[in-house]
C-alpha cells in the first residue's frame, strides 16, 4: 500500500508550503494518528517555522479539512477521467468510474485511518470526517448528473436524480465495507446502472459474484 499524499491533478490553493505540510500531515497522521499530529512537528519534518504551518493552513482544525479535502478531490478526479475516456458509452463510464474509486479507496491509508477512527481512536477527526462526508455525497451528485445528462439518458429529471443517488450512495458504503474485489463490485453495479438509467448496453457480468 500507498500514501495517498501525491494529487498533481488537484489543485491546491495558498502559498508554497501548503502542499508539503498536508503532505507531511497525511502521512503522520497514517504513521502514528492524528493525535501525534502538531504544527511544531510538521514544521520540523517541511523544515520551515511554526508561525509558517499557521499562516498556510489556520489551526489544526483547518489542517483536518484541508487533508481530507485533498484526498476526496482525488476520487472526484477519477470519476471525472472515467467519463472522460468513455464520452460515448455511459455504462462503461460508470464501470470505470467505480472501479477507480474503488481501487483508490483500498489504496488509501488516510481514509483507513480515519475509518479506524471509528473503532475508538482519534475520534477529534470524526465529525470533520462526517461534514465532508455529506460535502462528498453533493459534489459527487452534482458532478455526475451533468455528467449523466450529456448521455441523454431516458430518464426525467427526479428519476436520473434518483438513479443517481442510489450509485453514489452504494459506491460510499463499498468504499466503508467492501463486499468484494473493486473489479466484481464495478461490474455489478454497471450492469446495475445499465438497467436502471434504461440504456441500452450489452454489458454482462464479467465477474459474476462469488458463491
Amino acid at each position: 500500500m500507498t500514501i495517498m499524499s501525491e494529487a498533481p491533478s488537484v489543485a491546491v490553493t495558498g502559498g508554497p508550503y501548503r502542499q508539503p505540510i498536508v503532505a507531511s500531515a497525511i502521512e503522520l497522521t497514517v504513521r502514528s494518528g492524528w493525535s501525534s499530529v502538531t504544527m511544531s512537528k510538521l514544521a520540523e519534518i517541511v523544515g520551515v517555522s511554526r508561525q509558517t504551518v499557521y499562516n498556510e493552513l489556520g489551526s489544526k482544525t483547518q489542517l483536518a479539512e484541508a487533508m481530507i479535502s485533498h484526498e476526496l478531490a482525488r476520487f472526484l478526479s477519477v470519476v471525472r477521467d472515467a467519463f472522460e475516456r468513455h464520452p460515448d458509452d455511459l455504462v462503461e463510464a460508470i464501470h470505470d468510474a467505480v472501479r477507480g474509486v474503488l481501487e483508490l479507496a483500498d489504496d488509501n491509508l488516510l481514509l483507513r485511518a480515519i475509518v479506524s477512527a471509528t473503532h475508538g481512536a482519534d475520534t477529534e477527526l470524526l465529525p470533520l470526517l462526517t461534514v465532508r462526508a455529506g460535502s462528498l455525497l453533493s459534489e459527487a451528485t452534482v458532478m455526475l448528473r451533468g455528467r449523466v445528462r450529456a448521455y441523454d439518458p431516458p430518464l426525467d429529471a427526479s428519476q436520473l436524480d434518483v438513479a443517481i443517488d442510489v450509485v453514489v450512495r452504494t459506491v460510499l458504503s463499498h468504499i466503508m465495507q467492501p463486499s468484494d474485489t473493486p473489479a466484481r463490485t464495478a461490474d455489478a453495479l454497471a450492469w446495475m446502472a445499465s438497467r436502471v438509467l434504461g440504456t441500452s448496453t450489452t454489458r454482462s457480468l464479467r465477474h459474476p459474484p462469488r458463491d
